[in-house]
């Protein structure tokens, strides 16, 4: 049973206001083949939302009618929903930038075989966690036997040149610290990682990216039942850079649920914030046009000074790197 979560949706969190619109993020579920302390979805293999075919199309339609140029996918894992490689190639015939936020090792699942080349194939930049180089820290977040199952994916992936240079094939790893503390600095923590991958088990991939644990969810759940989310929110407001505000993600990106409905952040959606518009107090995808959003003010809570403590964070890692 989950503890209780405080409402994080009154805030002195700074306005921020949309600018263009550039990167479509696409929840595709929430069911997961792992059940990760740090998830901030409550991901796992019981959850039954999935996008269907209606709200994918719709999900297409944007994409042609819009200015964004990025799909990213995510989850829950992408690749379960059975129409995710329909997605990837529709957002491919149109030359869009694609990324997968994939845990690894849902690539060794069955019925996922071919899913890794399918990647390759059509040049799918990967994003894939792994909260540290150590085996008992991964397993432990988790879960026992993760940290080899990822092994196993990454070497799968450089066989078919992800990581590889010149290959043109990206694949970037995400660190999430192991609790309720800021990550560290993201170059120096890329070279440890890179020297003990690569040293120990062969592997290499492009960059690393580091992201705060956000209090929402399963990791929120977490800080409650052990007495620590006031002291983490405290951290968060503490460390909060007002130099981070202009690079925080939700300016140029939209997260839109399995249902279709628009968020200007996945921990939004997480939270159920969504995008408000014109009097609309929840704007399904197949209503947005285009320029909609430009100008418009992205809600904001108190999860927020996550993205803007310390170095900074966002999907894309440390801000300003």
């Amino acid at each position: 049973m989950h503890a209780t979560l405080p409402l994080l949706t009154e805030s002195d969190f700074p306005d921020i206001r949309r600018s263009r619109l550039e990167t479509l993020q696409v929840n595709l579920g929430y069911k997961c083949n792992q059940s990760c302390l740090h998830c901030h979805v409550n991901a796992g293999p019981n959850r039954t939302e999935m996008m269907n075919r209606e709200t994918l199309e719709a999900v297409i339609r944007f994409m042609d009618e819009s200015t964004v140029t990025t799909l990213d996918m995510t989850g829950g894992a992408p690749e379960i929903n059975p129409l995710f490689r329909t997605l990837v190639s529709a957002a491919r015939a149109r030359g869009m930038n694609i990324i997968d936020r994939c845990n690894l090792t849902v690539l060794l699942e069955p019925g996922q075989q071919g899913t890794a080349g399918f990647l390759a194939g059509n040049r799918v930049r990967i994003v894939a966690s792994m909260p540290c180089y150590l085996k008992d820290n991964v397993d432990k977040q988790r879960g026992e036997g993760t940290f080899e199952a990822s092994l196993e994916a990454l070497r799968l992936l450089n066989k078919l040149g992800y990581g590889q240079a010149g290959s043109g094939l990206e694949l970037d790893l995400v660190f999430n610290p192991q609790g309720a503390v800021l990550p560290p600095h993201q170059q120096a923590l890329e070279r440890d990682y890179k020297t003990h991958l690569e040293e120990i088990y062969g592997i290499c991939f492009n960059q690393l990216l580091t992201l705060t644990n956000m209090p929402i969810k399963r990791f929120g759940s977490t800080l409650v039942s052990q007495g620590k989310f006031d002291a983490y929110m405290a951290l968060l407001r503490a460390a909060h850079q007002d130099e981070n505000l202009p690079a925080v993600m939700c300016q140029s990106l939209i997260s839109i649920d399995w249902q279709g409905y628009v968020y200007d952040c996945d921990f939004n959606q997480m939270l159920d914030l969504p995008t408000q518009l014109e009097g609309k107090t929840r704007l399904h995808i197949s209503e947005l046009q285009a320029d909609d959003l430009t100008g418009n003010p992205i809600r904001v809570a108190d999860h927020c000074y996550g993205c803007t403590a310390g170095q900074g964070s966002s999907c894309g890692g440390e801000l300003g790197v």
